[in-house]
């Protein structure tokens, strides 16, 4: 009874250890004494006992690669260009992929070093930042076509950035920001300029129509005073325009006088108050009006 029970218990045994599972997105490789007989679904699966096995298994899922490439730019600068590859296996070439490569990533690595060797080293430092996905369509055309025949397929490379040494980078800080003050101190040079031309500009409007003004002013008071000189003789009768305009002048003398003694807070110094001196400002006033009369005719 006890042997029958080891056999029932070890027939058990094989026969639940031949039955294995496949996960989603996964294939097993299944040899027959170290010889490829086929691929194992996913799901549940069965295999000969003692004499099939699962050799491996192989995912089908997309993978991403990270590799790091150092190399020199045309102008003698050292750049440190991180990639991303993104690869998953054939369905249909699961057999060369697992078989015919032993070290996907060192091959593929092997591939990009070739083709960034071959690209960057012919550019200057700022063609290599403006290029960073022409350098990934070419990596990805050569990776297409060489990894193919090893059952992998390439979805997608990424350059994710271009870094230049450290002394490099602070160099090109400086220089980007000693051109955006350049152009910074050039439109407040700008700014400036406009804001003093405007000036200029209305200084010399407000000038001119202060000058026109003036000459209105005195328009208006010449011809005032002659319309006064002509009232003057149609009632005096044969008096002179020089008569009229001393007793014009007198009179808006006095005047004056009244209105600067009626305020209480004005300080006025008068010399030569006497009626000589009143004669010599009415001739004065006379010769000025006469010369302003000439300059305009």
């Amino acid at each position: 009874m006890v042997l029958v029970f080891l056999i029932v218990l070890v027939a058990a045994a094989t026969l639940l250890g031949s039955f294995f599972t496949v996960q989603t997105a996964e294939v097993a490789i299944i040899t027959r004494f170290g010889k490829f007989v086929r691929l194992a679904q996913p799901g549940l699966n069965f295999k000969t006992p003692f004499i099939e096995r699962v050799d491996g298994r192989m995912s089908l899922r997309v993978s991403q690669i990270e590799l790091t490439m150092e190399t020199k730019t045309h102008d003698n600068v050292f750049v440190t260009i991180p990639i991303s590859v993104q690869t998953r296996v054939k369905p249909e070439s699961v057999y060369d992929a697992y078989y015919n490569l032993t070290d996907p990533e060192g091959q593929i690595r092997a591939y990009v070093e070739q083709v960034v060797l071959g690209h960057v080293p012919g550019m200057a430092l700022d063609d290599v930042f403006a290029s960073q996905s022409s350098i990934a369509k070419a990596v990805k055309q050569e990776l297409d076509v060489d990894m193919a025949a090893f059952g992998y397929e390439i979805v997608n490379v990424l350059v994710t950035d271009i870094v230049p040494d450290a002394k490099v980078k602070d160099a090109m800080n400086d220089i980007n920001a000693a051109q955006r003050e350049q152009v910074a101190a050039n439109a407040r040079g700008e700014a400036e300029k406009i804001l003093v031309v405007k000036k200029a500009e209305a200084e010399a409007e407000s000038k001119a129509l202060q000058g026109q003004g003036i000459a209105n002013q005195r328009r208006a008071i010449i011809e005032g005073l002659s319309s006064s000189i002509e009232d003057f003789q149609k009632a005096l009768g044969a008096s002179t325009a020089k008569e009229v305009m001393q007793l014009v002048l007198v009179t808006q003398y006095f005047d004056t006088l009244k209105s600067i003694g009626e305020s209480n807070k004005t300080n006025t110094l008068f010399l030569s108050h006497t009626p000589g001196a009143v004669q010599s400002i009415s001739e004065q006033i006379m010769t000025a009006l006469a010369a302003n009369s000439d300059g305009k005719g």
